[in-house]
């Protein structure tokens, strides 16, 4: 991601926010020049209104400019802020399963809503703030010399020594700040992870060892923000130091000469004020660094955010129907000789080939481990295969878009996530434009829709965090409705039953024969009662496809079927 290309979009108000900082440090370096001239009329005895309106007029410049800087400045960093999570929600949307997997939830939250603030707002303020402070700082150096260069050089003697200091400092907290934010989202992550699963927590009486281990992570964070403070508050001291034994010497050595007549009082006056005027603009100098060095450290983090592997789509995406087809052109999902490995390491497919036809019902079965859920993760191009081709309606899913893919093919998960908002917004979520009638043949179909009548809000009934106010029943059916009402070509269902009590398994079976009737509909059963329905039985084995056939044929002629299949008779009570 390229924050200063995403600045410069916003360059017009950040350029006029440091416009009208220049103006305000302007009219701030004229004053001491006009109280001069104000001290020497005084003395000569010449009319003062001129020098008072003049001083008066800087004084209202510099607070109005001032005040159109900070908002000028202020609006373009929250603009800034709200096109870097635009973009990076974009990205990780988009971004390889396995690559979003592998980051903690609640790191990935710290960074979309805490770095991106820090990095914008301070990044764009710090900088004009440096701006501002830079051309006050030169411009009273400038002023100072033409005043008296031997009461400057005494100065940046004393100031030099103090800012060396402060670059050190500066460049500490830098350092400290991504400690820090690190901390921060090891907490975050440790809380939702503890609040993701509370009633685990709370059965297993794991309270006060979960608030303890919390307790060390909010301890990391407080102990590097310690730091990071610390470090910050040496900041203006080390300066103050340096303009404070500046201000004595200035001081003494210019009454002195003053007193010879060396130096003229207006001007002494004029000097001191440029030397009041100095401190602000260099404490403010190196906090803008200092808060420059943070944002640095947050930018660092939602640069590894935004660089996540993105989905691949096809040289020509869009194409997919033209391009070439593999053997089994009639089959609707087919596999020819796929290898496929997880980016550990681990093997998970081998040399697997297999076709499922347009229409019916394919159960999938296996030992646990045998690779099952990686054949729906490839058709769906969460993943991509080593070697071999992956097809689905005859065209390889290399070749085809992910939305063209995506569309054909529907997808329930084993765990049915839903979102929280209502029961008709979790209906449609992939087909907002579903009418009416649609929802109501698909609530039918799923053994939903006396359930959803019954509710007082009905299709408006709001559900919590992942469907929280459904059974687990219920969720895996509105999960299945959902997909339903997409209406693919092909659709996986990851252990649909698996939380389901009897009478809504048969209900829902018979749906998805239903279903099966116009579509393939390809299910990883452990159930023998889904076994027992479907038309083709795939038998996977550590990666590989043992056998396919029919229940009967299969109890006759494979030993890991008729193993599983008879675990399942005895636990099922069916003989």
């Amino acid at each position: 991601m390229n924050l200063v290309r995403i600045i410069s979009g916003h360059r017009a108000l950040l350029l006029a926010g440091i416009a009208a900082g220049l103006v305000g440090a302007a009219a701030s370096l004229a004053q001491p020049l006009f109280v001069g001239i104000l001290i020497r009329a005084v003395a000569e005895g010449d009319s003062i209104s001129g020098p008072i309106l003049w001083i008066v007029g800087l004084f209202i410049l510099d607070a109005a400019m001032s005040a159109a800087n900070a908002y000028l400045i202020g609006r373009a960093g929250e603009n800034i802020v709200f096109d870097v999570r635009n973009l990076l929600a974009g990205r990780l949307l988009r971004s390889r399963v396995a690559a979003f997997q592998r980051m903690e939830s609640g790191d990935i939250f710290t960074r979309m809503v805490g770095d991106t603030t820090l990095a914008c707002m301070v990044i764009t303020q710090a900088l004009a703030q440096l701006v501002s402070s830079l051309f006050m700082v030169v411009g009273g150096v400038i002023f100072m010399a033409w005043i008296d260069w031997q009461l400057l050089v005494a100065t940046l003697i004393c100031l030099g020594a103090a800012s060396l200091v402060s670059l050190v400092i500066a460049r500490q907290v830098r350092v400290a700040s991504l400690v820090n934010r690190t901390d921060t989202s090891a907490f975050g992550s440790g809380l939702q992870r503890v609040l993701g699963a509370i009633t685990t927590v709370k059965a297993s009486r794991a309270e006060a060892r979960e608030t303890e281990r919390l307790e060390g992570l909010a301890d990391s964070a407080r102990q590097s923000g310690i730091r990071v403070t610390a470090l910050g508050a040496l900041l203006q001291p080390a300066m103050n130091v340096g303009t404070q034994l500046s201000l004595a010497v200035v001081i003494a050595w210019g009454m002195a000469r003053v007193t010879t007549g060396e130096l003229h009082a207006a001007d002494l006056t004029a000097f001191v004020m440029y030397l009041f005027y100095l401190v602000s603009p260099l404490v403010m100098l190196f906090l803008a660094l200092g808060q420059i060095q943070q944002g640095r450290a947050a930018v660092q983090r939602i640069t590894e955010l935004a660089e996540l592997p993105q989905e691949e789509e096809p040289q020509a995406a869009g194409a997919a129907e033209d391009s070439t087809r593999v053997e089994m052109v009639d089959a609707a999902v087919a596999f020819e000789s796929v290898w496929f490995s997880y980016e550990d390491g681990s093997p998970a497919l081998r040399d697997v080939t297999f076709s499922v036809p347009r229409t019916g019902l394919t159960a999938i079965v296996g030992p646990s481990g045998a690779g099952k859920t990686s054949l729906f993760q490839l058709v769906e191009r969460f993943h991509r295969a080593d070697r071999g081709a992956v097809s689905v309606s005859g065209v390889d899913v290399a070749d085809m878009s992910l939305d063209q893919l995506r569309t054909k093919v529907g997808y329930v998960e084993q765990d049915a996530p839903l979102l929280r908002g209502t029961i008709r917004e979790n209906l449609v979520y992939a087909r907002p434009e579903a009418e009416d009638r649609q929802i109501e043949e698909v609530l039918r179909l799923s053994s939903l829709k006396d359930f959803v009548e019954s509710l007082p809000q009905g299709l408006d009934t709001e559900l919590g965090e992942r469907g929280l106010g459904l059974s687990g029943g219920q969720r895996q059916r509105l999960a299945i409705a959902r997909t339903l009402l997409q209406q693919p070509e092909v659709v996986l269902l990851d252990e649909v039953t698996a939380h389901l009590d009897s009478d809504t398994e048969a209900a829902l079976r018979d749906a998805v024969i239903d279903a099966a009737q116009q579509r393939a509909v390809v299910t990883i059963a452990h159930r023998i009662s889904t076994v027992l329905r479907a038309d083709r039985i795939i038998v996977l084995d550590r990666g590989a496809v043992r056998a396919i056939g029919t229940h009967a044929e299969l109890m006759e002629s494979d030993e890991v079927y008729r193993r599983l299949a008879e675990q399942q008779l005895q636990a099922s009570g069916v003989q």
